[in-house]
């Protein structure tokens, strides 16, 4: 028992776990979605949950609440990251965010651009266009973690920080093109929730159940406003204190990040994966698998991302913007552009932004392209990367002279 508790441990620990559960739990949906079980699927993903206090009532199917509700969590991890990276981090060095940005900006513009032209003459696919510009970094991180010290640390960098900034265009369309009707009446709490939650930051006000108890109603009232709910986990971390200033040695942000990077990363965003990967293609007909929005979105995926990270980047590098970074070459770089195109968590959630799911029968499954499209671009990038970087690790200096002291005694 204590063996088994120890290897599940190490698992949890491992940079690669998180992309091994999230491919393991959508890969178990599309398994019970094309079996006689896949009535229980269904079932499940459409249980109607109601809550109602008074004149207020919230009532979706099961899908929604973790798409809406679950998922505010996965956003509110997204922000204090982005807050800490912004001011403490990578990207608080201006020097360093030019490379990245490049090559995010490169990573939306270019999958967009890909899937509006092949569903240019379609009103009602074009709704997709964001789907393909997504990066999911934990698939990502996890794929580099299977090649061990021979990644450069220069290349998990500007990995982690151009999925940063492709978060930031990734809230931002949401936030921008992803809205219902608004409500003004509800837009109006959301905004004094802002404002409260602005005094507390500026009076350096450090409890956080404070701050959870306002963030929960500002969530309510952007569930009910038009803007996307989720936007309000992004919106409560930036007034989470950087430093407490009781104590300046303490840091709420980064304890939260601790505290909740295992249960977004091995609980909600399993939870996620598998209510919305159960994509049922037993007797679906060719046009399921090659309509355009499907297909639109592998090739963004597949090829836009690498032509959008990859040329940016060649760009930015070849008019001396920026510099190659250290332990990288053009080969290691190619790969890593190739690695951007899997956007499974992300695209599957502007995806369900995009398409209303329905239980009928559909021409199309959106799910299809993003799968697929993410599918190929990681095995691609782990091809290049296990062929262009060094087939061992460099030795640092103190690793060197550790191996000589030895070799003399």
């Amino acid at each position: 028992m204590r063996r088994t508790k120890l290897r599940i441990y190490e698992f949890m620990q491992a940079e690669s776990a998180a992309g091994i559960l999230l491919m393991a739990t959508a890969a178990l949906a599309m398994i019970i979605a094309n079996t006689p079980l896949h009535v229980f699927y269904d079932l499940f993903i459409t249980t109607p949950v109601h809550i109602k206090i008074g004149p207020l009532e919230i009532a979706k199917p099961l899908l929604l609440w973790v798409n809406d509700g679950l998922m505010a969590g996965f956003f509110f991890l997204v922000g204090l990251e982005l807050k800490r990276e912004l001011l403490i981090g990578e990207l608080s060095d201006r020097s360093k965010i030019t490379l990245p940005a490049l090559g995010a900006l490169g990573g939306m513009l270019v999958p967009a651009l890909i899937y509006i032209l092949i569903n240019r003459n379609d009103p009602a696919a074009i709704k997709g266009w964001a789907i393909p510009a997504a990066t999911d970094i934990a698939f990502a991180l996890g794929i580099l973690s299977l090649l061990g010290s021979r990644v450069p640390i220069s290349l998990k960098i500007l990995l982690t920080s151009l999925a940063i900034f492709d978060d930031i265009g990734a809230i931002l369309i949401i936030a921008l093109f992803y809205t219902d009707d608004l409500s003004v009446s509800s837009l109006v709490i959301a905004g004094l929730c802002i404002a409260i939650l602005f005094v507390m930051n500026r009076r350096g006000y450090d409890k956080m159940s404070t701050y959870f108890f306002v963030g929960s109603i500002m969530w309510v009232a952007l569930l009910k406003s038009g803007v996307h709910a989720t936007l309000a986990g992004v919106i409560l971390a930036m007034f989470i204190p950087m430093y407490s200033k009781k104590d300046p040695e303490h840091s709420p942000v980064m304890e939260l990040e601790h505290d909740l990077h295992s249960t977004i990363a091995f609980c909600i965003l399993p939870i996620f994966a598998f209510c919305n990967s159960g994509i049922r293609i037993s007797g679906a007909s060719a046009d399921f698998f090659l309509h355009g929005v499907p297909v639109g979105i592998a090739l963004g995926l597949f090829l836009g991302k690498q032509i959008g990270v990859f040329g940016f980047i060649w760009v930015g590098i070849k008019t001396s913007i920026s510099k190659m970074p250290e332990g990288m070459n053009w080969g290691s770089l190619y790969g890593m552009a190739a690695l951007c195109g899997i956007g499974f968590t992300m695209s599957l959630f502007i995806g369900s932004l995009a398409f209303t799911q329905t239980m009928g029968p559909v021409t199309f499954d959106e799910r299809f392209g993003i799968v697929f499209g993410s599918l190929i671009s990681g095995i691609l990038g782990a091809i290049v990367l296990h062929k262009s970087l060094p087939k061992t690790a460099k030795l640092k200096d103190t690793d060197k002279k550790r191996k000589v002291a030895a070799s003399s005694h």
